[in-house]
C-alpha cells in the first residue's frame, strides 16, 4: 500500500526536470497522475507532446496510472479542461502541483512588455488558473457532502526571497506565488484544501549557465531534481498536516521559511519627520543576501578532509 494510493494528482510542467521527478514520485506512491506539459522551449516557444507522453509511458511501465495533458495552464478555459481531464480519467482530483514555468531573462531596462507579460502569465496566472478551477471543483464536492482532503503545491524560488539580477519578472512572479499560496490556504480551510509553497534548488533547464550550484560530491548529488520530490509527495498526502508553509529544499537539506518578519519596531511621539527617521533608522536598515549568498547557506557542508 502506497501512501498516495487512491489519490489523483495533476503536475504541470511535468515533462522534464522537477515536474517529471514530482510526477514519478507521486505515481510511485500510488497516485494516478495527469502529466501536463506543452513541451515548450525554455522561453515558452514551440509545443510537442513528446515529453509528457514519455513520462506517462514511464509511469505506466512501472505499473502506475497516468495520462498526458498539453493544456495551456495560463489559459482560463484550458485550465478548467485540465481539471476535467483528471476527473474524467480517474474519477476525482486530490492534488494539484503547480510547477510550469518559462524564462525571459533581461535587466528591467531592457525588458520588453511582451517578455514581462509572458513570464507573469505562465508563472503567476499559470498557478492561479488551475488553482481557481481545482478550488471550484473541491468547493462543489464539499457542498455535496463529500469529505475533501485536497492539497495544492505551488512552486516558488530563492529569487522570490532575494530578487535576482536580470530576473525582475521571474522574481516578482515567484514572490506573488507565495501570496497566492497563503490566500488559497485561508480560503481552502473551510472546504478541506491545504496550500503550500516549495522553493527548489536543483539542476534543471532553468539553472543551466547559472552559478551557485556546486558539483556532486561522493555518491549523493545535491542538484538532482528528485531530491525535492519526496517533500512534494508528502505534501500531497491526505493526512499531511502542513498548510500555509514555505519550504526550501537543497539536496538533503530542508528549510522552513517564514513570511517577511519584523526586523525592528520603532515608535515616534507623533508623525514621523525626516529628521526623526535619520536618527531612528541609523544602523537599522536591513541588508538582503544575494541569490548566490543564500544558496551558499543552503549547500550541504563539505565532507571533512581525512
Amino acid at each position: 500500500m502506497g501512501r498516495l494510493d487512491g489519490r489523483v494528482a495533476i503536475v504541470t510542467g511535468a515533462g522534464r526536470g522537477l515536474g517529471r521527478a514530482h510526477a514519478l514520485a507521486l505515481a510511485a506512491g500510488g497516485a494516478a497522475v495527469v502529466v501536463n506539459d506543452k513541451g515548450a522551449a525554455l522561453d515558452g516557444s514551440g509545443t510537442t507532446m513528446d515529453p509528457a507522453e514519455e513520462v506517462v509511458a514511464e509511469i505506466r511501465a512501472s505499473g502506475g496510472r497516468a495520462v498526458a495533458s498539453a493544456h495551456d495552464v495560463a489559459d482560463w478555459a484550458q485550465a478548467r479542461a485540465m481539471i476535467d481531464l483528471a476527473v474524467s480519467s480517474f474519477g476525482d482530483l486530490h492534488v494539484l502541483v503547480n510547477n510550469a514555468g518559462i524564462l525571459r531573462d533581461r535587466t528591467l531596462a531592457n525588458l520588453a512588455e511582451e517578455e514581462w507579460d509572458a513570464v507573469l502569465r505562465v508563472h503567476l496566472k499559470g498557478h492561479a488558473a488551475p488553482t481557481r478551477h481545482a478550488m471550484g471543483y473541491w468547493r462543489e464536492r464539499a457542498k455535496a457532502g463529500h469529505v475533501v482532503a485536497a492539497s495544492i503545491v505551488h512552486t516558488s524560488s530563492v529569487a522570490a526571497f532575494t530578487g535576482n539580477f536580470g530576473q525582475a519578472a521571474y522574481s516578482a512572479a515567484k514572490l506573488a506565488v507565495l501570496a497566492l499560496s497563503r490566500t488559497v490556504a485561508l480560503e481552502g480551510a473551510k472546504i478541506g484544501v491545504r496550500s503550500n509553497a516549495v522553493s527548489p534548488s536543483a539542476r534543471t533547464r532553468f539553472t543551466e549557465g547559472m552559478g551557485g550550484l556546486p558539483p556532486p560530491t561522493g555518491d549523493f548529488d545535491p542538484r538532482e531534481p528528485g531530491n525535492v520530490s519526496p517533500l512534494v509527495a508528502w505534501l500531497a498526502e491526505a493526512a499531511c498536516p502542513a498548510n500555509a508553509q514555505v519550504f526550501q529544499v537543497y539536496g538533503n537539506r530542508l528549510f522552513v521559511f517564514t513570511m517577511p518578519a519584523i526586523a525592528h519596531e520603532l515608535v515616534n511621539p507623533g508623525r514621523w519627520t525626516a529628521e526623526a527617521l535619520d536618527v531612528a533608522l541609523a544602523g537599522k536598515l536591513v541588508t538582503h543576501p544575494t541569490v548566490e549568498e543564500l544558496l551558499a547557506r543552503f549547500r550541504p557542508p563539505e565532507p571533512a578532509q581525512s
